[in-house]
């Protein structure tokens, strides 16, 4: 009897549950094992905890649902180490019992631990700010603010597009507080004209104060410091200053960049290790003009997809697919009554075009849905394998037969 090809898929945010997903349809179970590794039970939808952090409620996704009926085997544990020469990844149980301590065997990995929050190594960060990178945060967030009175101070640290959300959901959502946004650089600098006029519109009406080009050195009490010595006050400060990759896949023999991202070939394929393949906020990888995708889920999906088609691919002696990299826009949400669509170049640099407003508000709630939808219905819409058996040598295990479903 022939032994099943073993997929693991580690993590199950948008770019890990979308490759599961996918592959699930794409092969045939009686020929491969899908297992998929994470630590929470259900799906989070990472672009929406400014609205938790602010006591909004969110719709539970169980992954038990999501992929009910599709083969994929789920692990709810955490990832402790991954050794990519012996070919087996180490968990512990969710609760991180050390009695729960396994080691799971692959023929093929796919690494999508993601990111969290990035302190960039500033003093008192970790101690006194807040983050919002996951779902433990946000509510830790929203339980803080929830106990503030009228008047108190909250500082957002970081003009990215985080940070641009988590100002402007705080303010709308308590218009009692004082916001403030510090920025390194101008505000919306990156946007067109029309966006930054926008943003600087709703910036104003909600009533948020902004420091430009401000760098926050240290992190206290009630308060931070920045590189001028300046001290701006802070009940509260929520750290949005970019994300870092999990770093386990630094702590291996894969080949990281230095940032510790793993480097992958146009399949996603590991670089160093050919049974290893990178997506999401875990993969350096180059998009138009060789620039680097950035931590997004817009970058996340479409490397899930290319991951997934890849794998089947070669597992089925098929032609490799190719799946365009590329931006198209930044959506980006202004409380729950307005939004910037900033439209983009392939390369994610800003065009005179952007949508504002209202209408951009629902265009992005639109998006966040359709993301969440395409998790949720993992392998509906994807069209299925039926092409002859090859051996892949580099995958040094059994080639398998496409999938009929």
């Amino acid at each position: 009897m022939q032994q099943q090809h073993r997929i693991i898929v580690l993590g199950a945010g948008y770019s890990g549950a979308t490759a599961a997903g996918r592959l699930a349809k794409r092969l045939r179970r009686e020929d491969v094992a899908i297992t998929l590794v994470n630590a929470e039970p259900d799906f989070v939808e990472r672009v929406r905890m400014h609205q938790l952090a602010v006591g909004q409620e969110l719709t539970p996704r169980p992954f038990s649902q999501m992929f009910a009926g599709t083969g994929v085997a789920l692990k709810y544990a955490k990832v402790t180490a991954v050794d990519a020469d012996r070919k087996h990844v180490t968990v512990v149980d969710a609760n991180g019992a050390e009695s729960g301590t396994e080691e799971l065997p692959y023929d093929t990995l796919v690494y999508a631990l993601g990111s969290g929050w990035n302190s960039q190594g500033v003093p008192g960060t970790a101690e006194y700010a807040h983050e919002i990178a996951g779902r433990p945060g946000a509510l830790r967030l929203r339980e803080r603010l929830a106990g503030l009175d009228a008047g108190q101070q909250v500082l957002v640290i970081g003009g990215g597009l985080t940070g641009l959300e988590a100002a402007t959901e705080v303010a709308e959502a308590r218009p009692d507080l004082d916001i403030a946004l510090a920025a390194r650089s101008g505000l919306g600098d990156t946007f067109s004209p029309k966006g930054r006029g926008h943003l600087r519109k709703v910036f104003d009406k909600l009533g948020i104060t902004v420091h430009e080009h401000t760098a926050v050195t240290e992190v206290k009490p009630g308060h931070v410091t920045t590189a001028d010595g300046t001290t701006l006050p802070a009940s509260v400060t929520v750290w949005t200053a970019g994300f870092a990759v999990h770093p386990i896949a630094g702590a291996t023999t894969l080949e990281v960049s230095g940032t510790g991202r793993i480097v992958v070939d146009a399949t996603m394929r590991s670089r160093s290790h050919p049974d290893v393949y990178a997506i999401g906020d875990a993969a350096l990888v180059a998009g138009p003009g060789d620039k680097p995708l950035r931590m997004s889920c817009a970058s996340g999906v479409p490397t899930a997809w290319q991951a997934a088609d890849a794998i089947a691919a070669r597992l089925t002696g098929t032609k490799l697919p190719k799946t365009p990299l590329r931006y198209f826009n930044q959506c980006i949400s202004l409380g729950r009554k307005e939004g910037l669509i900033q439209y983009v170049t392939a390369d994610d640099r800003a065009v005179s075009t952007a949508l504002t407003g209202r209408l951009a508000a629902i265009y992005k709630e639109l998006v966040c849905k359709g993301a969440a939808w395409g998790v949720a219905h993992p392998t509906l819409g994807v069209p299925a394998r039926r092409r002859p058996v090859v051996r892949e040598r580099a995958l040094e295990a059994p080639a398998v037969s496409a999938s009929a479903a």
